[in-house]
């Protein structure tokens, strides 16, 4: 078993606890322990109570709901995964910080992309973005996972110098699953044909590379015209999980923060962002 964990986080909606059976079920593939975490901080009407009973009464309630949120996950991951080491963490700090933190050191950190609990402090919906921009390890939004597998792993392959972690990850990805790998390049902009000729040639060198490390794993690749969020959007529908780099800044209107939001809005299934340098 690996030391590293994966981790997930629930808030106790029902999209975070699939979200943590899609990470129990990921623990098993990689015989990795599984880490359990949720985070609440007051409500915005309760920070402006008066310090006394009631202020420790309502922290005291979101507290045990916090907790409460853990037990049941952990049940539902134990239900997925049987044999499974999990452990669960109530966390401190900002929802969105304590989450991103939490995935310092691990393989990999889980999220759902529409979680509501029962309190809004513990709400997943954005904290998800914000985990997605920030998080030092490979994150997983779990959007709409469907009984069907696929075989399939897909990358969204942008600039060759800055894909090695996101290349890396989805090989591996594929390897464990025993499935293929897709590749697709996508861009939008001037001189499309001639472009299209030389980043084919480009794509199919630099997954040379990979075929080398992984001979197992088929790997087919396209090179395609058009929005790269819209292509993978697509490559999500026939994909079991689609994997995408993540590098800092977000140059023009096509960067890659905008096409990360556009796949994490709408993809059909579960979306990993790999950041640079991994």
């Amino acid at each position: 078993m690996t030391g590293k964990p994966i981790v997930a986080a629930t808030d106790g909606s029902e999209d975070s606890l699939r979200a943590v059976e899609w990470a129990a079920a990921e623990a098993l593939l990689h015989a990795a322990p599984l880490r359990i975490v949720s985070a609440v901080s007051l409500l915005p009407w309760m920070t402006g109570l008066q310090v006394g009973p009631d202020r420790d009464y309502a922290a005291d309630l979101i507290r045990s709901e916090r907790d409460r949120a853990l037990d049941i996950a952990a049940s539902r991951a134990a239900s997925t995964a049987p044999g499974l080491v999990i452990a669960t963490d109530p966390l401190a700090d900002s929802p969105a910080r304590a989450v991103t933190e939490s995935g310092s050191g691990a393989l990999m950190l889980v999220v759902g992309s529409r979680g509501i609990g029962a309190f809004t402090a513990m709400m997943l919906g954005s904290v998800s973005r914000y985990v997605t921009a920030h998080a030092s390890c490979p994150v997983v939004v779990v959007r709409d996972p469907t009984p069907a597998t696929y075989g399939l792993v897909g990358i969204g392959v942008g600039d060759p110098d800055d894909c090695a972690g996101s290349l890396a990850f989805a090989f591996e990805e594929a390897r464990l699953r025993k499935a293929s790998l897709a590749a697709v390049h996508a861009w939008s902009g001037p001189g499309l044909q001639a472009g299209a000729a030389e980043a084919a040639r480009t794509l199919a060198g630099l997954l040379g590379q990979w075929r080398e490390k992984y001979p197992g794993v088929r790997v087919s690749q396209e090179v395609m015209p058009g929005h790269p969020g819209r292509a993978l959007v697509g490559l999500s529908a026939r994909a079991d999980l689609t994997v995408m780099g993540r590098r800092a800044g977000h140059p023009g209107p096509q960067g890659p923060g905008t096409v990360r939001h556009a796949v994490l809005e709408h993809a059909h299934g579960p979306v990993v962002i790999v950041p640079s340098g991994r």
